[in-house]
């Protein structure tokens, strides 16, 4: 396999045949968790539910990904990166040929909630596996870490706008047949990613250790997910997250007993030693949370206290999109400048003064043009990080660590997705009945989890560079 580092147009023409499909793919991924949030009253009505139910229904989705994409990384080593990652297009593509059909909210579920997670689980890992191992130095992986992961952004930025545009000019059905059509150009495409072989002896699979860690996060974000309804005093959502707290606990002691005895985890408890990468884990799950998150607010807020279509709604999410697309285009040039660090503090500095611009949006229904500065330094701000704190942990390991790392890193991205929507929800419920001003107090909130997050990249140790990277 050429690597990045060698030299002449065979390098240039092996990144290109890898990174369009990975990067196709990883925006497709992220479209289907931000593009039902403009379409929520729309569906709701079509399929006889709730926006509650709307809402449980993306939760699942980014909770499915989050629970099962350590294990989908795993069967990554075992399986091949390219075999996971076409398996993964395939059963996302019946997932959105379902859920296109739906006509009730368990179908519904079923397709994009449940295939379409799995499906994801088992595809994003080798997105991130493929850009480390196909290139060595820092900054070649920046560039192409900036293109996987400003897909990503993009595809969640973005998916508000072409979601409203389908809905309104066809249905919400359509959504999931463009899905359905963009996963077929992806496997096709595929075909030309040369995967780097396996070593010769391959990990054997914990399906204890997968179940554990599947149910534990699982129980967290569910019991979080029932404040909706049942607001956060309720002994039944403090009970279901106590009981994913436990299997938590049970699980790291299991990976670590069966670690110590000469077995193969499912996860090495080692990936939790390192400052670096656990500090850039949080900031992770912290870009995904208030990224989804404010979505999710804005959209419901348009829609509900102001009467906003879908394609209404998605314009006016625009702004959001045209920040980060300026910023994650310039990811590589920023990488080659400043450090890793610096540049997810800067990010996260920005998504606070972009709530704090959005906090003090005015209630005059007429009064448009108040979101656009907010929403557009909020989108800088997350696009200037997202590329940086994906390069920061994945550079942190070495390459027989990758398929590891990527596991955990991409499930605590989903985990920080789907606590966005469940949280952003909860406070739109429980400010509602109590303070009458949903939408601030959500963004109050979002706002804190950001500065929480500029706090993490504050931490950081210094230099980032000196961190020990993948070897050749």
């Amino acid at each position: 396999m050429t690597r990045s580092g060698s030299p002449g147009s065979a390098a240039v023409a092996t990144a290109g045949a890898a990174v369009v499909p990975l990067a196709l793919a990883q925006f497709i991924c992220s479209y289907a968790a931000s593009n039902m949030n403009v379409a929520i009253s729309t569906i709701a009505d079509d399929i006889g539910t709730t926006v509650t139910g709307i809402q449980t229904t993306i939760t699942l989705f980014t909770l499915t990904m989050a629970a099962l994409m350590i294990p989908g990384s795993k069967l990554t080593d075992i399986w091949g990166r390219k075999v996971c990652f076409i398996a993964g297009l395939t059963v996302y593509g019946a997932g959105a040929l379902l859920a296109s059909f739906a006509q009730g909210l368990p179908a519904l579920i079923i397709g994009y909630s449940l295939l379409e997670g799995i499906g994801s689980a088992l595809l994003i890992p080798p997105i991130y596996i493929l850009v480390t191992v196909l290139f060595d130095d820092v900054r070649s992986r920046a560039k192409y870490f900036g293109i996987v992961s400003g897909a990503a952004g993009i595809g969640a930025a973005a998916g508000p706008l072409v979601g409203g545009l389908i809905t309104s000019a066809i249905s919400w059905r359509a959504s999931f047949l463009l899905q359905v059509l963009v996963v077929a150009v992806v496997a096709v495409l595929a075909r030309r990613i040369d995967d780097p072989p396996l070593p010769a002896e391959r990990p054997t699979f914990d399906v204890l250790g997968a179940v554990l860690s599947a149910a534990g996060l699982f129980f967290v974000v569910f019991g979080i997910l029932q404040t909706s309804t049942l607001g956060w005093a309720s002994a039944r959502v403090w009970i279901l997250v106590a009981i994913g707290a436990v299997i938590l606990a049970v699980f790291f002691a299991y990976i670590r007993a069966r670690e110590k005895g000469g077995r193969t985890p499912l996860v090495s408890i080692s990936l939790f030693a390192n400052r670096t990468s656990n500090l850039g884990l949080v900031t992770q799950n912290l870009q995904w949370l208030v990224l989804l998150g404010s979505s999710f607010v804005i959209s419901v807020y348009l829609q509900q206290q102001r009467g906003y279509s879908a394609i209404e709604t998605g314009l006016m999410l625009l702004p959001a999109t045209v920040g980060l697309l300026i910023s994650s285009a310039l990811a590589q040039r920023m990488a080659g400048r400043h450090s890793q660090r610096r540049l997810v503090r800067a990010g996260f500095g920005g998504t606070v003064a972009g709530l704090a611009l959005l906090g003090l949006v005015r209630a005059d229904p007429g009064a448009v043009w108040t979101f656009i500065p907010g929403l557009f330094v909020l989108g800088l701000g997350v696009g200037v990080m997202l590329t940086a704190s994906v390069n920061l942990v994945q550079s942190a390991w070495p390459e027989e660590t990758q398929a590891d790392i990527s596991g955990v890193s991409r499930s605590v991205s989903n985990l920080g997705s789907s606590l966005g929507v469940a949280i952003a929800g909860s406070v739109i419920a429980g400010a509602s009945a109590h303070f009458g001003r949903p939408f601030a107090v959500a963004i109050v909130v979002l706002a804190a989890f950001a500065m929480v997050g500029w706090i993490a990249a504050l931490l950081i140790p210094r230099p980032v560079e000196a961190v020990p990277g993948p070897t050749a």
